[in-house]
């Protein structure tokens, strides 16, 4: 199957440890999560029930998130934070670590809200720093470091694709290639940009596609959103990769909405 399940915004009913077995009952041969732990460097035996889960579901580990703070509370990354960026640097090593037992290779970097009484420029300015030291981190497992644009986050500065490439382009003049955009498709279209000319021009180039339905970031097919024909045209413009399901779940079955999208 070309999509890949959310376990931290999707099958949520569930204990996390639970859902990579739901997912795979669901029909699906993979999975992606955000950073599931609550710290930077989790007991080791948290972080093998982790990976035990993964395996003994029978499913991929496709997308794995750096740790982002605390989403709930409102954080989005701690890439550009200076006051935790030890923090991000000692959540490199485990992340890798994870990458390496179970073979998942694109890992998310929320790049951060900006903080208040911090200078932008030095927050950019460490952004780049940071995300050159994951690119090397996974670098030798053949990893790809991902980077979205937020919506519904005010302080977070990366809206519009073009924002999100801007910083690749300094990560990949700094020397590290393996940095991608991750086109959040239902992110891009609720920040009012062009979804259709970034697919356009960039999807051969993207590390990454995920989908919700606007408005209300739930179901394909509760919306508004044309995702099927965005990513239609990313697979003919070159995009092979998986299509990860994030988004919130509104009916009994979250994943009715396939079953006509394979039947048109």
């Amino acid at each position: 199957m070309s999509y890949t399940v959310n376990c931290s915004i999707l099958l949520t009913e569930l204990p996390l440890l639970e859902r990579p077995a739901a997912a795979r009952s669901a029909g699906f041969d993979s999975v992606e999560f955000w950073w599931p732990f609550g710290t930077s460097v989790p007991a080791d035996r948290d972080v093998d029930a982790f990976v035990r889960a993964i395996r003994d579901a029978g499913v991929q580990l496709s997308g794995l998130n750096f740790n982002a703070g605390d989403m709930p509370g409102g954080d989005r990354g701690l890439v550009s934070w200076p006051a935790r960026s030890r923090e991000f640097a000692d959540n490199l090593d485990v992340v890798a670590g994870i990458g390496e037992r179970t073979g998942c290779r694109a890992f998310n970097a929320l790049y951060g809200n900006r903080q208040e009484g911090v200078d932008p420029s030095a927050q950019d300015e460490l952004a780049v720093e940071n995300l050159v030291r994951a690119g090397r981190a996974v670098a030798g497992l053949g990893g790809t470091v991902l980077l979205e644009p937020v919506s519904g986050a005010p302080a977070y500065p990366l809206r519009t694709a073009q924002d999100a490439l801007d910083v690749i382009a300094t990560v990949r003049a700094a020397g590290t290639e393996n940095v991608r955009l991750l086109a959040d498709f239902y992110h891009l279209a609720v920040n009012g940009d062009d979804v259709d000319a970034v697919v356009e021009a960039h999807a051969a180039e993207f590390g990454h596609i995920q989908i919700a339905d606007a408005p209300g970031r739930n179901e394909p097919g509760t919306g508004e959103l044309p995702l099927q024909r965005w990513i239609a045209r990313s697979r003919e413009l070159g995009y092979p990769g998986l299509v990860g399901l994030e988004y919130k779940a509104s009916q009994q079955d979250p994943f009715a909405w396939l079953s006509a999208v394979a039947s048109a």
